[in-house]
């Protein structure tokens, strides 16, 4: 299992949470083994792995049951390591392939509507709060790469543009719209070099009190007050969240009429097939406008 995880680290360049997970997930299989007087993974058989994941469905006086999809992560994780173990020839043959992860349900993103972002972005706050949501909502960022941003990656030439550092080591360049730029500015001019003087020298973008990294977790705590203070939900299924931004903003690229493998660039999804829920939410809201528009809709 440290050998899998070495390799996920090293090869796939998985994010540190993503590892605790995955660390997670196989530490319970382990002992789901072990309780089955399993002591090798040459040992397991397929009915093993299907009955792990009928536990973790049904959940055990140790844990709660899963849900369909962190059920389907914690599979993803057994499967991955016993692929892993078949193709190094620790094992013979993988016994996991064909155990299928639950489906999880399809939900689809929720995405505030231009008005609603418009209120978000107006609530007064510091520059480097304002810039912080601008880049969001202007760049379909994730929190990780928008605190993850360093000054060297951003780009106010004739075709503004930052370079965000995604999922697994991959970068791309996204455009920067001119709401963003200028709030970029504001806080890199007047605030930023008064937070540099307070630490010890970061090449981060956005900074903290004490002149470090801002972290995702203060992010989100400004993202938090500042849909409050817009009147959006922040308790409930319906919260905003930094994810809701990116939904947004991939949602009004579509509803602009953005063709969805350039949307996919922008987001860096590796597949269009991830993208493409987005296309869902639109045709929901053409279905709206339709049907409260057209005179013989109903």
């Amino acid at each position: 299992m440290q050998t899998y995880l070495d390799h996920l680290t090293v090869e796939r360049g998985l994010s540190r949470n993503t590892l605790a997970s995955y660390r997670r997930d196989l530490d319970r299989y382990r002992e789901t083994l072990a309780a089955a007087g399993v002591g090798a993974l040459a040992d397991v058989t397929a009915a093993q792995v299907t009955a792990h994941l009928a536990e973790l469905r049904a959940g055990s006086p140790e844990h709660p049951p899963l849900s369909a999809a962190s059920a389907a992560r914690a599979v993803s994780a057994v499967r991955g390591l016993h692929r892993f173990a078949a193709r190094e020839g620790l094992v013979a043959h993988d016994v996991s392939r064909e155990v299928k992860p639950p489906a999880p349900p399809k939900r689809l993103p929720k995405a505030l509507d231009v008005d609603q972002v418009t209120r978000l972005l107006a609530v007064p706050g510091s520059l480097r709060d304002t810039a912080l949501l601008e880049v969001l909502y202007g760049t379909g960022a994730r929190i990780s790469e928008a605190v993850g941003l360093a000054v060297d990656d951003l780009d106010f030439t004739d075709d503004p543009a930052v370079t965000l550092h995604g999922k697994g080591g991959r970068t791309r360049l996204v455009p920067l719209g001119r709401y963003a730029r200028a709030a970029l500015e504001a806080y890199l001019v007047q605030e930023r070099p008064s937070l540099v003087a307070k630490g010890h020298g970061t090449p981060a973008v956005f900074l903290n009190a004490r002149g470090g990294p801002l972290s995702r977790q203060s992010a989100w705590t400004i993202l938090h007050r500042a849909a409050g203070a817009a009147g959006l939900p922040v308790e409930g299924p319906h919260a905003v969240s930094p994810h809701t931004l990116r939904h947004s903003y991939a949602t009004h690229l579509l509803d602009g009429g953005a063709d969805v493998r350039v949307v996919q660039e922008l987001l860096g999804h590796a597949s269009v097939t991830t993208t493409q829920v987005y296309t869902l939410v639109t045709v929901d809201r053409l279905r709206e406008v339709y049907a409260t528009s057209h005179p013989r809709a109903r």
